[in-house]
């Protein structure tokens, strides 16, 4: 699948790029950028808790020497640039008072991730050890729809069954506190195994194949679901998600992540994805919703999907240009797909030869349906 960022609403769509990802060289260097002391102070004791090495600077113009050698790069809320043709900032630091503002300038400057301290500084030490040791992964794939029921839930399920299908190792994880548990969508509420509120709390490096054992199984894939209950779960913190979808990350060669569309979950999961996918009706007020949309996402490769509907009033590729995304497929509208849902029967439509092909072609899988 070709990797495409996205742009803002009403651009034309970009050209395809070819993505290399950044991996850090000899150095174990991080470099800090922050005049402010105590940003700095509060990095320095991390980065000796991770037993890292810090060169601090106080503007980008003293960073530029070190930028691209550093095994990470932080910079702080303070930083308002960044030195022309570098690499984007690994993460922004900031503290509680920055509020909004600091996802506003981290989407700017286009940093990966974003900590605000103290409360990350677990999170941080154990990304900055992560940096200087960096270890091969799987690649972790997000949805999220650009309007209220979009279909990005069924997406993600077909594309991890069609993933399992095809011997891919993959873990389907529900990142919608709020979305009423992706185990109904699957009929797995009874299967047993971990769910989110079981892991609150948890920190620093989690053992890839235990989480996997520990994980529940439906259509041939692990997932981890929030509840399909109405009471209320525990939460996780922004810690906590990062050491899941770490040991999810080292443990499976395809993570697909069902992100949601609520702000909360966009910033816990959708800065943790190496490709994000956008499901959209082709419906004019769908077009809209997901131009909005795109201002939340952090500066991730997307792409968009568009779903086919009897009498749709946009065709895709009109869509895809009004909001400046490539197009990567149409999911295809399956008969009763809306009762299949409520019954839990997802898992039976994904078997659908439309159904195959369509995932096939999003993760480059031959042969996708047509037997």
């Amino acid at each position: 699948m070709n990797r495409h960022q996205h742009r803002g609403p009403g651009s034309p769509p970009p050209p395809p790029r070819a993505h290399e990802p950044w991996t850090p060289g000899d150095s174990a260097e991080i470099l800090l950028v922050t005049g402010a002391d105590v940003l700095r102070g509060e990095v320095e004791r991390i980065v000796a808790a991770a037993g890292g090495q810090l060169r601090t600077v106080q503007d980008v113009a003293e960073a530029a020497p070190f930028w691209d050698a550093a095994a990470a790069v932080l910079v702080g809320s303070d930083i308002r640039g960044l030195p022309p043709r570098r690499r984007p900032p690994a993460v922004m630091i900031g503290l509680e008072g920055d509020g909004e503002g600091l996802w506003h300038l981290a989407a700017a400057v286009g940093a990966e991730r974003v900590a605000v301290l103290p409360d990350a500084a677990a999170w941080l030490a154990e990304y900055l050890s992560r940096s200087r040791a960096p270890e091969a992964g799987g690649l972790v794939l997000g949805l999220t729809g650009g309007c209220g029921g979009a279909g990005a839930t069924t997406a993600a399920i077909w594309i991890a069954q069609a993933a399992a299908g095809a011997g891919i190792r993959v873990l389907l994880i529900d990142g919608d506190p709020r979305g009423g548990g992706l185990e109904l969508a699957l009929a797995a509420e009874e299967t047993h195994g971990l769910r989110w509120p079981d892991l609150a709390g948890v920190s620093g490096s989690i053992d890839p194949a235990q989480l996997e054992e520990s994980l529940p199984i439906a259509g041939g894939f692990s997932f981890l679901s929030w509840p399909g209950t109405r009471d209320k779960a525990a939460g996780v913190d922004a810690t906590t998600v990062a050491a899941v979808l770490d040991a999810a990350r080292r443990g499976c060669e395809l993570v697909v992540l069902d992100i949601g569309r609520e702000r909360e979950a966009l910033r816990a999961f959708a800065g943790e994805c190496d490709r994000i996918i956008v499901v959209a009706p082709a419906r004019l007020r769908a077009a809209v919703a997901t131009a909005w949309l795109l201002q939340e996402l952090p500066p991730v490769d997307t792409a968009l999907v568009v779903r086919a509907s009897r009498g749709a009033a946009l065709d895709a590729p009109l869509i895809a240009g009004s909001v400046g995304l490539v197009l990567q497929g149409i999911m295809p509208d399956i008969r009763d797909l809306a009762g299949a849902t409520e019954l839990g029967r997802l898992l039976e439509t994904g078997r659908h030869r439309a159904v195959r092909r369509f995932a096939a072609g999003l993760l480059e899988l031959n042969g996708g349906g047509d037997s």
